[in-house]
């Protein structure tokens, strides 16, 4: 369908100019340019009532996301007399009326990155979704908003450090807290891996805690093992759905019978997931909680360890549900294209060795610095 390429490459059209946008109010222009096109391709299905929903879901949300964005750079505006990134932080200097519009800021990215409050948009508009489209949005779009987080925070806002460091702490426990709690009772595959990726965010905000150069390189290295670790999920949730119509996590029991190549590819996503070794998403992880913890917030950080224990109990749920469960009539066996195979293993060797090879931190870093 011609209308699905022309609007995901409008939607990264305004990711690019998101992330190299150096004013707040061509900030806000690139961020509605790439949301606008992900709220029609939410209702791309256009006989189904899920897909509908999902699609108005979107649309209010970032609608009023969009307006708190926009009152937050114009309450900006009036105290500063500028939205440039470069004069910003010398003009901060902690008026209340700044710190509303910082505020008004911070709220529209954490409606945008699903942070706990803000999140409850996300898990509807990612089951009515087609799953292509889900996986572009958890992915792509979120690691575009996460990466311009950072560097608005590090950079605009950092004579503000002190203050949003104790709210994304406070959030990044809220965040790990709900998206794990809820993720535990999911049985549609999709939402599960909404409420999965909530709970990621938590992790990327312990990072961004830093406030160093260790925690923004830690966090794109997250983000980088992130995008192959979802797309493998969400790629085997996909072929699943188009062939055999069914997403619930039971209907996945004794899929190892007659798909091995897809159970084991999906157990290696959802291991990077959870964060086991030898998987990359292990070393994600640790480097995150390692940057977390440079301010010696041990509670902070022992909160996050728990929340990865947690974690492992749904992810090892829907493992034990393909390999262990019996099924009288699992799922049937899916043919493979070759390009369906290729980018499938593509995302599985990016999950097996990225972890390895440190010299992709080390290129990271050295771009930060």
């Amino acid at each position: 369908m011609s209308e699905f390429f022309m609007l995901m490459l409008s939607s990264l059209l305004g990711m690019f100019f998101l992330i190299s946008s150096g004013n707040l109010l061509m900030f806000y222009l690139s961020l509605e340019l790439a949301t606008i096109p992900v709220a029609a391709l939410a209702n791309l299905h256009l006989d189904r009532k899920k897909s509908s929903e999902a699609g108005m879901k979107m649309i209010l949300s970032s609608a009023f996301s969009s307006g708190i964005l926009l009152f937050g750079i114009s309450l900006m505006y009036g105290a500063t007399g500028s939205l440039s990134y470069v004069s910003l932080p010398g003009l901060l200097d902690g008026s209340p009326l700044q710190i509303m519009a910082f505020v008004f800021l911070f709220t529209a990215f954490a409606f945008k990155m699903s942070i706990v409050p803000f999140h409850l948009w996300t898990a509807d508009v990612y089951e009515g979704a087609p799953i292509p489209v889900t996986a572009f949005l958890s992915v792509i779009s979120k690691g575009a908003i996460a990466f311009v987080f950072v560097s608005v925070l590090y950079t605009v806002f950092q004579p503000y450090s002190s203050t949003w460091y104790m709210m994304i702490m406070v959030l990044s426990i809220l965040t790990m807290l709900i998206g794990n709690l809820f993720a535990l009772r999911q049985q549609n595959i999709k939402r599960f891996l909404a409420f999965s990726s909530i709970a990621q965010v938590g992790f990327i905000l312990v990072g961004i805690s830093s406030n160093s150069i260790q925690g923004s390189t830690s966090v794109i290295y997250f983000i980088f093992i992130y995008i192959f670790s979802n797309l493998a999920a969400f790629g085997v949730a996909g072929l699943i759905s188009y062939f055999s119509g069914k997403e619930n996590i039971d209907d996945y029991k004794g899929l190892y019978q007659t798909n091995p190549l897809l159970s084991w590819i999906l157990a290696l996503a959802l291991f990077s997931l959870a964060g086991i070794p030898p998987t990359a998403g292990f070393f994600g992880k640790l480097f995150l909680l390692t940057a977390g913890a440079s301010n010696g917030t041990y509670v902070f950080i022992g909160i996050a360890a728990v929340n990865m224990i947690i974690s492992l109990y749904y992810y090892l749920r829907v493992i034990r549900a393909v390999f262990m469960d019996k099924n009288e009539t699992p799922v049937a066996p899916i043919p493979l294209q070759f390009s369906t195979k290729v980018g499938l293993l593509i995302c599985s060797a990016g999950i097996v060795f990225i972890g390895f090879f440190s010299s992709i931190y080390d290129y990271i870093r050295s771009l930060i610095q």
